[in-house]
Parts: structure tokens; sequence; C-alpha cells
């Protein structure tokens, strides 16, 4: 692990941040490390925190690695991240509100138009519309990637129905019942009030129409999908009730909940289901999973739909690129996290670089997503570097690329005792009537020996993540 940014060792010394758990690693033997391991993966299983894997056969629901060390950060840099987090989440909702009106950025030469109207994620059926408060992506995730002591860079942005707040959660929830005695020695922000937060957002953005205190609801493509734990989880903390499609029915311009009561009126639908199948009538007409008709009361005022559909093109891999002229463009200011350096292979000098240095690069697809449809070129063989460079040469516009980064570690617990692990953080920023975001987020871990990619669908862990109280 030469060469990585260690985040518990400043060379042989402990950084601040963890000179607390230092005592706390060094006296933890390995039989009582392992009885705390199998405790937790008991509890996960427990209470049912699993994630769905398809296409590989077998029980495709799978527990998420837990890890017990935690990835901790100071109030200082917390606050730096907080308000560079928040700073790209106006920006990419002024991106947002501007593309499906008059598009001045576009008409400014600051992004391409092809990028933006040809954009698979781009949904016409918005145009002209402004959702309550101007907010499009009302939860905003962004995955952070630490390179340095104070080196960090957005690896992209997730506008639409971000996933993985429950192991964030879950995780605190975790630690706490194992180790109480380090809550005690250490001062760690909270992360529990991240469900009332998030219900005061939606609650926030309800619509004009809405003229007593909104009923919310979480909108679920049912128990088959990956995040449903997740999906349960939050309405039972928020309390609200989690709805399937047919629960739901349009009527005399709103939206109504079935109810062993009768119809009850629905203001704020929370959507965890993709643009494609929120209303058959307009999107995909063989979805089951929507309602029919819900996009005439959302555009008339009737229903509030977060976060907005058509919020998807704002991350997509190749918009992600424009994110910092987005920064300077509607908000007058210079990005506080910068963007990793990223080349576009539909641009015909990028792309030249791209194939020339593939073994050295990490090539994604634009509208890719958990780790698939990617190449990390220094891990890959000579194969499977030359069948990526053949995709790319068939379709450029459909590759990104980036360098290697050297991401930064900290201590896990693998089978062989304690080692070092590459990390990133993904915090969840919440945008309604205000922003905010709770001090911590979830902390992904490469758990194989060497491996860059995090997700949980790759091999991936999550960590508990401290912002230690100033």
């Amino acid at each position: 692990m030469g060469g990585y940014f260690n985040e518990m060792y400043d060379g042989k010394s402990v950084r601040a941040p963890y000179a607390r758990l230092s005592d706390w690693m060094a006296s933890m033997p390995a039989d009582r490390r392992l009885e705390k391991q199998a405790e937790a993966e008991a509890l996960f299983r427990r209470i049912g925190i699993t994630f769905a894997v398809y296409g590989e056969g077998g029980d495709p629901d799978r527990l998420i690695p837990f890890d017990m060390f935690p990835r901790v950060f100071t109030g200082a840099e917390w606050s730096k991240l907080e308000r560079g987090i928040k700073q790209r989440a106006r920006a990419l909702n002024a991106f947002l509100v501007d593309v499906y009106g008059r598009a001045e950025i576009v008409r400014a030469g600051r992004i391409p138009a092809n990028l933006v109207f040809q954009n698979e994620a781009y949904e016409r059926a918005v145009c002209g519309f402004v959702p309550p408060k101007g907010v499009y992506s009302h939860i905003v995730g962004v995955d952070i990637v630490r390179t340095g002591p104070t080196d960090f860079h957005v690896l992209e942005d997730n506008c639409r129905t971000p996933s993985g707040v429950s192991y964030m959660l879950e995780s605190r929830e975790m630690m706490m019942r194992m180790f109480p005695e380090l809550f005690r020695e250490n001062r760690i922000e909270p992360v529990d009030r991240y469900p009332e937060a998030l219900r005061r957002t939606l609650a926030s953005v309800a619509p004009a129409k809405c003229d007593r205190e909104p009923t919310v609801v979480i909108l679920t493509p049912g128990h088959f999908n990956s995040a449903y734990y997740e999906h349960s989880f939050l309405a039972d903390l928020m309390g609200v009730e989690l709805v399937e499609g047919a629960d739901l029915f349009v009527e005399g311009g709103f939206v109504w909940m079935r109810t062993t009561e009768g119809p009850k009126r629905v203001d704020v639908i929370y959507r965890r289901i993709d643009d494609a199948f929120i209303d058959p009538l307009c999107f995909r007409p063989d979805s089951m999973l929507g309602v029919p008709g819900l996009m005439d009361v959302y555009r008339s005022g009737g229903v509030t739909i977060c976060s907005a559909p058509g919020a998807g093109v704002a991350d997509d891999k190749a918009i992600y690129t424009y994110v910092p002229e987005m920064v300077r463009f509607y908000l007058g200011e210079e990005p506080i996290i910068p963007n990793v350096q990223t080349w576009k292979c539909g641009e015909k000098d990028d792309l030249g670089h791209v194939l020339a240095n593939l073994p050295d690069l990490v090539v994604k697809e634009v509208h890719g997503s958990g780790g698939y449809g990617m190449l990390v070129g220094p891990k890959s063989t000579k194969a499977q570097i030359e069948e990526f460079r053949e995709l790319i040469k068939a379709d450029p516009s459909n590759y990104i690329a980036q360098p290697t980064l050297a991401l930064s570690t900290t201590p896990t617990f693998v089978e062989e005792g304690i080692a070092p692990r590459h990390v990133d953080l993904r915090p969840y920023c919440l945008v309604g009537e205000r922003i905010e975001l709770v001090p911590g987020g979830l902390t992904r871990v490469a758990l194989r020996d060497g491996s860059l990619v995090v997700n949980s669908s790759q091999g991936g862990g999550v960590k508990d993540t401290w912002v230690l109280a100033e």
C-alpha cells in the first residue's frame, strides 16, 4: 500500500483524529475481533440488512460486509467538505432549473447542447416546469475520494435516488451497540437525525395546492428491488407510508392513497423508482410500477415528486465534467472541492489520449453504475484492455476516463488481522427550503487487497464514519 495516504498514520506516528483508536485497536485480540464480527453479522442478518445481486445464480440476497474499524474526520475537515457539498448541490439544482427552462448555460456556450438535449436522462415532459422551491434533486449523494491530508476530489454526483443511507445509520447503531466505550471516550457528531431531516426536507417542498400538513409517502418498486430494505427502513424511521404504484391513484387533479379508512390525499412522493416507470401514460406504457396520470398532477402543482423526473441529466458522467463550470456560472464562485481530472472520449483529442494510455486509466460508461461497465487499467489483463479498446472505438461518446487515483486507505479488520484498504465517502445532502446534511456519510471500503473498487456489488463493504465535535 506504499504511496497511498494512510488516514491513520503519518509515517510511524498516529494522526490526531485516530489517537484514541490506537489503544483500542492494539487491545483487540484476534478471538475478540472474530467474536464481535460474528455478532455484527448476526445482527445484520436478523434485522434483514441485505442487498441483492442478480444474474449470478443462487440466493441473490447478501449481507453487506461491515468493517468495525471506523473512519474518522476532524471537525475542520468536515467543515470544508460540508461547504463544498452544499455548493455543489446548489449549482446542480440551478443547472436543472436552467436546462428545463431557458438553458442559459447552453446559450452561453459553457456546456455543449448535445450533451444536455440528446442525453437519455433529459426528460422533455418537464420542460418549462419549475418544481416547488426550484429544487429538482432533493437528495444529492456526492461521492468523494481523498488522496492526501488536505486533498479531496468529487468522483461523481448522484442526483436521482442515491442509495446507502440505511447503511450509514445502521453502521453507527451497530458500533454504538458493540463498543459503547468508544462513544464515551470520543466526542462524535450524531447522524441519527437524518430521518427527521429528510422528512422535514420533503415536507418543505409540498406543492402549491397543499393547504395543510403535507402527507409524505415513499414509492418503492417492491420487495424484489435491491434497495427495498432501505425503502422500508426509512419509511419506518420517518413515520410515513411505504407504498407501491398499485396503492396510489389519480383523481380530480390529485394523487390519492388507498387506505383501510378510505382514500387519503398524497402531497409529496419520495420515489425510489426510475423515471421510465413513474407514469405509464407519460413514459414506458408497459410499466406496472408507477401511477397512471401522475405526471399530469405533478405538472399542475397537485403533488411533488422527489427527486424530480429529469434530475438524472445532472449526474451523467459526461455532464459531471462541467459541474465546476456550473459553480462558476450560477454561483460566481470557485469550486471548493475539485473534480477528478476527466477525459471525454467523445472528443477527438481526449479519445486519442485515452486509447494511448488505457493501461494506466480508469474508464467508465457514461451511464454506468455499481462498479459495472468500467475498466481499471492497472488491474486489468491485456485481453481485457483490448476488449475495452474496441468498445470505446465503437461508441466513444459512451465513455469517460480518469487517472487511477491514489485513494486513501484506512485500517480495516481482515482475515489476517489489520491492514490498510482503500475507501471513499458518500455524504447525503438534503435540499429543500434549506440545504443540510448530517455530519458523516457512507464510507465504502474495498475489502479485496489492492482493489480500488468499493461498490458492494463488487465485493466492497461499509464502515461507520465519525466526525469529531470541535
